[in-house]
C-alpha cells in the first residue's frame, strides 16, 4: 500500500467546506529573527485548534453507513481526538477516546465537550493505544489510527496543497514527525509539485523515533510529560506512514527543549497567536538550526494551538527570564532602617518594576550586623538590566544575579 497525489487531491475535494482553508502568510519579523524567509501556515486557525481534523473526518467521510452506526475509537494525546470528536459528532458517529494519563486536562476537556466518551488510561500513546485496541475488540469499533493511515495521511497532506498554492516558491518544509501521519502527506504532495523542495523532519530530542528507526533501534521508554511537545512524543512511528515518508525526507533534526519553548514564546509575542509545544516545532527548528535554514524560503506549520493555559504562562514568563527581563538580584548590605527604601529608590530612578523582596538575615555567609535582599525585578530587555545593576553598585550596593 503506498499514498499518491491523487488521494490527496481527492481528499482535498472530501474535504471542501467541512474545514478551515487556514491561511499561510509571510512573516517579516519572524524573519528577520531567524535569518530565513519564513511562511507561516496557521492550522491553529481549524475549528478544533489543530490540523489533525483533515486526517480525522477525512477517515470518517470513507466509512459505510453500518461501520458509522457501530461507531468508531481512537488514541490520542489530543489533537487528533478532537478532531475525530467534532467532526463524528457532526456526522452522527459515535466514538470513543483513549487519552494517555499525561494529556493536558484543556485537550481531555475540550474533547469531551465535543460528545466524546474518554478513557483515561496509559503512561503514554502506545499503552494508551493498547487500551483503544482492546475496547475496539470488544465493542465491534472501527479503530481511526491517528497516523498509520493512508486515509488520515491524504487528509494531512492538503496541508502542503494549500501551503504551495499560497508560495509556490517555497524551498523548504521542516515538518514535526510523531507518527509520521503529517510528514508522509505533506511530503507526498511537495516532491509531487517540487521534486527539488527540501522536506526536513522534526523529532523532540526526548523522543527520536524516526531517527531511532531509520538507524534500526528501538527509541528509549520515556514519559510524554518530559517534553513540552507532547503531541509529538510518539515512541514508534507507524510502520506505513514510516514506509510512505521515509524516501521523500532529506534529513531529520532533533529538537532541544528550549528551542519549544522559545518558539511559543516568539508566535505568541510576534504572531500574536497562541501555538503548544508540537505546534512550535517548525520556528524551533529555524531557532535551533539557523545555519540550516538561512536565506532560505522556509515554510512552516503550527500544527496546534491547544496548550494548557497555565503551562503557556509559565514559558511566556520563563522566556522573560531568558531574556534578563525579569532577574532576581541578591544585596548585602548593613541591617539598618533605609536599606530597602534606599534600594528600591534606585531601582524605581532607573524604571525598573519590583516585582517581588526577600529579606534575610540568618544566612551564614552575611554578617551578624547585615542582611541579605533578594529583588526580583522587571526590565525592558537585558541591557536595561545591566543599567539598573550598574546604578546599584555605584551607589554602594553591589547586585549579583542569583
Amino acid at each position: 500500500m503506498t499514498l499518491s497525489f491523487d488521494d490527496i487531491l481527492a481528499a482535498k475535494e472530501r474535504l471542501q467546506g467541512h474545514i478551515e482553508r487556514t491561511p499561510c502568510r509571510h512573516s517579516r519579523t519572524l524573519s528577520e529573527i531567524t535569518g530565513a524567509e519564513v511562511w507561516v501556515k496557521f492550522e491553529n486557525l481549524q475549528f478544533t485548534a489543530a490540523y489533525k481534523e483533515r486526517g480525522a473526518l477525512n477517515k470518517l467521510l470513507l466509512l459505510d453507513e453500518q461501520v458509522r452506526k457501530r461507531g468508531v475509537i481512537a488514541a490520542s494525546a489530543g489533537n487528533h481526538s478532537q478532531g475525530l470528536s467534532y467532526h463524528a459528532a457532526r456526522l452522527g458517529i459515535p466514538v470513543t477516546i483513549v487519552m494517555p494519563k499525561g494529556t493536558p486536562f484543556v485537550k481531555v476537556q475540550q474533547t469531551r465537550a465535543h460528545g466524546a466518551e474518554v478513557v483515561i488510561d496509559g503512561e503514554g500513546y502506545d499503552e494508551a493505544s493498547a487500551t483503544a485496541r482492546r475496547l475496539c475488540a470488544e465493542r465491534d469499533l472501527t479503530f481511526v489510527h491517528p497516523f498509520d493511515d493512508l486515509d488520515v495521511m491524504a487528509g494531512q497532506g492538503t496541508v502542503a496543497l494549500e501551503m504551495l498554492e499560497d508560495a509556490p516558491d517555497l524551498e523548504v518544509l521542516p515538518i514535526p514527525i510523531g507518527g509520521g501521519g503529517l510528514i508522509a502527506g505533506m511530503a507526498t504532495v511537495a516532491k509531487h509539485l517540487k521534486k527539488d523542495i527540501e522536506v526536513v523532519g522534526l523529532e523532540p530530542a526526548m523522543f527520536p523515533s524516526f531517527t531511532a528507526k531509520m538507524r534500526g533501534v528501538r527509541t528509549a521508554k520515556n514519559g510524554a510529560g518530559s517534553t513540552i511537545a507532547e503531541g509529538i512524543a510518539v515512541r514508534e512511528v507507524g510502520d506505513t506512514s514510516y514506509a510512505v515518508a521515509r524516501p521523500l525526507i532529506d534529513e531529520v533534526l532533533l529538537i532541544e527543549e528550549p528551542y519549544f519553548e522559545r518558539g511559543i514564546a516568539l508566535y505568541t509575542n510576534v504572531e500574536k497567536t497562541v501555538t503548544e509545544g508540537a505546534g512550535a516545532a517548525s520556528l524551533a527548528a529555524l531557532l535551533a538550526y539557523p545555519e540550516r535554514f538561512r536565506g532560505r524560503k522556509c515554510g512552516l506549520v503550527i500544527t496546534g494551538g491547544n496548550i494548557d493555559t497555565r503551562l503557556l504562562a509559565s514559558v511566556l514568563t520563563r522566556e522573560l527570564v531568558r531574556e534578563s527581563r525579569i532577574v532576581s538580584l541578591r544585596i548585602i548590605g548593613d541591617d539598618r532602617p533605609g536599606l530597602l527604601a534606599n534600594v528600591s529608590a534606585v531601582i524605581g530612578q532607573m524604571g525598573a518594576n519590583i516585582i517581588e523582596v526577600a529579606h534575610n538575615r540568618l544566612a551564614l555567609d552575611v554578617p551578624a550586623k547585615g542582611a541579605e535582599f533578594d529583588v526580583m525585578i522587571e526590565t525592558r530587555d537585558a541591557q536595561h538590566t545591566q543599567e539598573v545593576m550598574d546604578a546599584l553598585r555605584e551607589r554602594g550596593y553591589p547586585p549579583r544575579v542569583v
